[in-house]
């Protein structure tokens, strides 16, 4: 860990305990990494081998988002390394892989006294955290900006050191030494990787390493030529031919498997069920049941589930949860609710002397849907349990089961298993406390896989939004045209979901405690995005912490989907009613912001933008997700066109500007995935609450899109020198206001609430 003199001071300023903190802090770690036969251990991130195969390890968790293709191409390039010779595993718990920059975001969910200091003790308590509590999540889209550096510098340091040993052979300085393609060469000596590795990992790298020049970028390939990617997907011929090893496909001797069943909410009891009912089917090994739910262990997962259903267990529910109730709940919060401000700009609150335009948008809960429903394997013997599962949060996981069966947190071995699809679902760890319970009451190995019914109802939705948008518009004159936004307020009803979350996630509450324990408490995290893009004289954000009873979390998108929606919403709304073009009213709002111009414009040229005119069927949105130099922008035209059986989304144009880009591939994939995913959010189905449970159950009820309803697409990367940032999120929260701003464009509608057909249109 590197700490400045003026960091320490300021750590001093705020109090002595912090700089007596940070003196505890570990300065390095041992290796975590295990050599195995014919492999050499180069610090904390990187193994070569013999055969001079590269071995990676990657502390997040690979749920689609190409992470383990991204950390060993970084690696690959300072390495010097041919990629064809580079291999990933997951890499174990230490706190050399703690994930600082999302540590330091999420501050607040797991210190809740935090107040903020200074910049240089909120890093050092982060750090602090981070690494003393092994944090390493996947989530926030801190990836790169966590362990890119590191791997670089573990890269650089093991490149020097293979230098090292070829130069002592050779009798020449290691710095004449070239590598390149995973061979070291000086002149005509020339040394692979493999021959150099043994000697190589006895060497000390000097200190600082010597990074290379430039930091890695990969340049795209030209718009009209058609070609491999330079760096394929190392996960994508396993996940293609079928053998990629998710948490299902573990087997171990004398395993079965269990499916469950859960209460509606968190809240419910089981009340009955009848085993007898079972007694006819094959294979039964065991029955655990608990205070909320009851699982079943067979010989094969079908025969348990079989199992369950004929025992029809009943749960018991104090307070059922509506929609409708919920629905009444934030519309009477949201007209006379207490607000608490969260963010103002300029002259804040007081620059709204009058309300010249007012709209209200609403957004039903949103879901996760995974492919892959929660899914663990576990095996308890002799006060030990090896647990293999999927998580974005791997020690917050471990802790959790340790805690269930009542065993130290070091009696615990967690293999992390890559996840088939996240979305922020896996970000919870209830299946790692039911497999615990499960594996120790039945005293051998099992695996338990949620049925899909009960990754419905089990889920924790994207919490509901009501928001009321308030703004005072310039009057036309000499000075210019009428419309500009001189003050804007926004009021949002949500829960405090990200403190909720994070109850569950760093203290370990269910999800009722974590309810009351945040109940009326102010999230700045659950209104993220509320402050927009464009440079506007006062701003005021208000945020009515909402208690509806149902537990609420984190889906791809998180906050900035909704209040993104909202915004790109009204600024259409605002421009329909000046009379003024979509495009230029933005432009001319952007102030300073001349990446998010750029993407404005640019994603105008792909989509052939008209002006939005009416019955053009266009619609335009724009998002930058954060406040920082680095933060990532995106811009997006939808095209809807009348087609048989009404209208139909044809095309999404978007122009998106993430910095530097390490793969050209990945990026694309993660923004065509998200703009796929903001389709299911703007044109899928709400779920319906009766009772607690959904009034369809299964990801049929949801209406995702199917490949036949995806329309065409045309993405663009805008050139940039800024640091990487996160595709991921961009297209989930720019699509939906850009459809909905498309179809008020083709069809005169204005929709609105979320999903854009929920209320039966």
């Amino acid at each position: 860990m590197q700490v400045s003199r003026r960091g320490l001071l300021a750590g001093a300023a705020a109090g002595g305990g912090l700089v007596v903190a940070w003196w505890l802090i570990p300065r390095t770690y041992r290796t975590p990494l295990v050599a195995a036969r014919g492999e050499h251990v180069f610090g904390a991130w990187l193994k070569i081998a013999a055969d001079g195969v590269v071995t990676v390890a990657v502390p997040q968790l690979e749920m689609g988002q190409g992470i383990t293709t991204l950390l060993p191409q970084i690696v690959a390039y300072e390495l010097g390394a041919d990629w064809r010779q580079i291999a990933v595993e997951p890499a174990p718990v230490s706190g050399v892989y703690a994930n600082v920059p999302l540590a330091r975001e999420w501050v607040a969910l797991w210190d809740s006294s935090f107040s903020g200091l200074s910049p240089a003790s909120d890093d050092l308590l982060a750090t602090r955290f981070a690494q003393s509590h092994r944090f390493n999540a996947t989530a926030g889209g801190t990836s790169l900006a966590a362990y890119e550096q590191p791997c670089r510098e573990a890269a650089a340091a093991a490149r020097a050191m293979l230098a090292q040993a070829a130069a002592a052979r050779w009798g020449v300085s290691w710095e004449e030494c070239e590598v390149e393609n995973g061979l070291v060469t000086q002149g005509a000596n020339r040394a692979s990787f493999g021959e150099l590795a043994e000697d190589a990992a006895g060497y000390t790298a000097p200190d600082p390493p010597p990074l290379r020049p430039e930091p890695p970028r990969e340049k795209p390939l030209p718009a009209d030529v058609d070609g491999a990617p330079a760096f394929p997907r190392i996960d994508l011929p396993s996940k293609v031919d079928g053998s990629h090893r998710f948490a299902g496909d573990v087997r171990l001797p004398g395993m079965v498997f269990a499916s469950i069943r859960h209460g509606p909410v968190d809240g419910s009891e089981l009340e009955s069920f009848d085993a007898k009912a079972a007694g006819g089917i094959k294979g039964l090994a065991g029955i655990v049941e608990s205070k909320r739910w009851i699982a079943v262990a067979a010989d094969t997962w079908w025969s348990a589930e079989a199992a369950l259903t004929a025992m029809k267990p009943r749960f018991r529910t104090a307070a059922p949860v509506n929609s409708a109730d919920i629905a009444a709940r934030l519309d009477t919060l949201l007209t006379v609710g207490g607000a608490q401000t969260i963010a103002e700009t300029g002259s804040g609150g007081g620059g709204l002397q009058r309300v010249d335009i007012g709209r209200r948008y609403e957004v039903e809960p949103a879901y996760a849907a995974p492919i892959e429903t929660a899914t663990a394997t576990a095996r308890f013997d002799d006060g030990r349990l090896d647990l293999w599962i999927a998580t974005q949060a791997p020690e917050q996981a471990r802790v959790a089961a340790a805690r269930a069966i009542g065993i130290a947190t070091e009696k615990v071995a967690l293999y992390p298993t890559p996840a088939g699809g996240s979305f922020d679902a896996r970000l919870e760890h209830d299946h790692a406390i039911e497999i615990a319970l499960i594996a120790k009451a039945l005293g051998r190995p099992v695996q338990l896989v949620w049925p899909r019914r009960d990754e419905l109802i089990r889920a924790r939705p994207r919490a509901p939004y009501w928001m009321l948008l308030g703004a005072q518009l310039a009057k036309g004159g000499p000075a210019g045209p009428g419309g500009a936004i001189e003050a804007l307020r926004v009021r949002v009803a949500t829960p405090p979901s990200a403190r909720e979350f994070g109850q569950r996630l760093f203290a370990n509450r269910t999800s009722m405690a974590a309810i009351r324990e945040t109940a009326g408490e102010a999230d700045p995290l659950a209104v993220q995005g509320a402050v927009p893009p464009y440079k506007i004289p006062a701003v005021l954000v208000e945020h009515i912490p909402a208690e509806i009873g149902l537990p609420v979390g984190r889906v791809r998108g998180n906050a900035w989907g909704p209040t993104i929606f909202a915004i790109e919403s009204f600024i259409d709304e605002i421009a329909a009613k000046s009379k003024r073009e979509p495009l230029s009213f933005r432009m001319a709002m952007l102030g300073g912001d001349v990446r998010l111009a750029a993407c404005l414009q640019r994603a105008a040229q792909l989509a052939e933008w008209d002006g939005g005119v009416d019955q053009s069927g266009q619609g335009l949105a724009c998002a930058r997700l954060g406040e920082g130099p680095d933060a990532p922008r995106i811009a997006c035209v939808a095209t809807a066109r009348q087609g048989e059986g009404g209208v139909r989304v044809v095309r999404l144009s978007a122009a998106v500007d993430i910095g530097r880009i390490i793969n050209h591939d990945i990026a694309r994939q993660q923004i065509e995935g998200g703009l796929v995913f903001g389709i299911g959010i703007a044109l899928g189905n709400a779920v319906r609450l009766r009772g607690g449970l959904p009034e369809a159950a299964g990801d049929t009820a949801l209406g995702l899109p199917t490949l036949a309803d995806c329309p065409e697409m045309r993405v663009q990367f805008m050139p940039s020198d800024a640091a990487p940032a996160d595709p991921g999120e961009l297209g989930a929260v720019v699509a939906p206001p850009a459809i909905a701003n498309a179809l008020f464009s083709a069809t005169g509608l204005r929709l609105r609430r979320l999903p854009l057909l929920s209320d039966g249109i």
